[in-house]
């Protein structure tokens, strides 16, 4: 018995060990890739946003900070184009409609956003960029504890990132998130390494092209 603790404790260092290790890697590696104010931020043709909750038809605060950042961005000239990226997999859950209502009513051209209707997590969305939506280059918008792990995906799959901070005041459950932010990016080590296929792709659609958004879409 006693050996048996011996090894479930040696697994545990090496297992922390590790964690911390990616964290550090991950964090250095994308920390200058991160902005914090428009004047400063490099002209990107596609912004990407990322879904964080809904609360009946209203975005979250962390979503609503997302999408004012990225509406910021679009009206500034920096981004040209809006990727929307969310979770829709259920009836009574859907981000996405909320998401392009909500940039449609604070004067974002619909012509200029696109809709990713399978972003059921960071890596998908960053996936289906390179992927379906053939993205190069990208602006990824998210709070900031988010943008290193996103960015880190973005770069490993070859997706030129750069994050913009959409960090605007105080988020309940904010410690918590970046707490569990340590796990998040050790797994998304993981996925980049085994090259992980997103459960939906699906057929491409050229950002190039015509918007794929719709007013009548509730999918």
């Amino acid at each position: 018995m006693k050996k048996f603790f011996k090894i479930i404790l040696y697994l545990s260092i090496v297992g922390i060990i590790a964690i911390l290790s990616v964290n550090y890697y991950i964090t250095s590696s994308t920390k200058k890739h991160i902005y914090y104010s428009l004047k400063k931020f490099p002209k990107n043709d596609v912004g990407i946003i990322f879904g964080a909750g809904i609360n009946g038809n209203q975005p979250s605060k962390y979503l609503k900070d997302r999408l004012d950042a990225g509406i910021s961005l679009y009206k500034a000239n920096r981004i040209n184009k809006i990727l929307l990226s969310g979770d829709n997999g259920r009836e009574e859950y859907d981000e996405l409609t909320v998401m392009k209502n909500y940039c449609y009513q604070h004067g974002v051209d619909t012509t200029k956003i696109f809709i990713d209707y399978a972003g059921f997590d960071t890596y998908s969305t960053m996936y289906r960029a390179k992927h379906i939506f053939k993205i190069k280059k990208a602006t990824l918008i998210s709070q900031e504890y988010h943008l290193n792990r996103a960015i880190y995906i973005g770069q490993s799959l070859g997706i030129k990132s750069a994050g913009y901070s959409a960090n605007k005041g105080e988020y309940l459950g904010y410690k918590y998130v970046t707490c569990r932010e340590y796990l998040s990016r050790f797994k998304s080590f993981l996925d980049v390494i085994r090259n992980r296929e997103p459960k939906f792709l699906g057929n491409s659609i050229n950002i190039n092209g015509p918007s794929n958004y719709s007013k009548e879409d509730k999918r």
